[in-house]
């Protein structure tokens, strides 16, 4: 059964603040980059299928910087933050307490059902090819998109922890959907 490869963008300014970034076209800070330079050795030789990212910035040059030729998707950009873009989950705390992207709405943003509807298809065009997926995009977006593989509502997404410049697998096993592998380095090849 074929995989669907995730990998989180590389550090930016907000991402390292905790500011909520969604349509803001951020690049990646130093740090960023060259942890993303160093993700190209580690998938070198591996053959997928294709090879999707987000229209953000913070994802192609990730890509780029891997070694990635890859096709922009629109269906993988953030969740949308919508009143809540460049705040932290503390400041949107202020005016609602136990805020999460999760469980309360962002005025002005996303749904989680409008989040499902595009990883859904995502999930699909995965599992339409004969052979492995990777994709380059964001925390919040990559894991509802696990949650969705899982068959699992977006919210439970929040069961997942990402950090930046990571690399995750998601597969089948015995036909059931599983996480593979979660928020490392690349898992090594069979037979090294």
């Amino acid at each position: 059964m074929s995989e669907l490869w995730l990998v989180r963008h590389g550090e930016t300014e907000w991402s390292r603040s905790g500011r909520h970034t969604s349509v803001t076209d951020l690049d990646l800070t130093q740090a960023g980059a060259d942890v993303a330079r160093a993700l190209a050795p580690q998938l070198a030789g591996r053959v997928f299928a294709q090879v999707l990212t987000s229209p953000r910035l913070r994802a192609r040059r990730t890509a780029e910087l891997a070694g990635l030729a890859a096709e922009v998707d629109d269906d993988l950009a953030e969740w949308a933050y919508g009143d809540y873009e460049g705040l932290t989950t503390p400041e949107i705390r202020e005016q609602v307490p136990g805020w999460t992207v999760w469980t309360h709405p962002s005025p002005g943003g996303e749904t989680p059902e409008q989040v499902a509807e595009r990883l859904d298809r995502v999930v699909a065009r995965a599992r339409g090819v004969e052979g492995d997926t990777l994709v380059v995009a964001h925390g919040h977006s990559l894991r509802a998109l696990t949650a969705r593989w899982l068959g699992l509502p977006p919210t439970d997404g929040r069961l997942f922890r990402l950090d930046t410049a990571t690399v995750s697998v998601l597969g089948d096993d015995r036909g059931d959907p599983v996480v593979a592998h979660w928020n490392g380095s690349p898992p090594a090849q069979n037979g090294t």
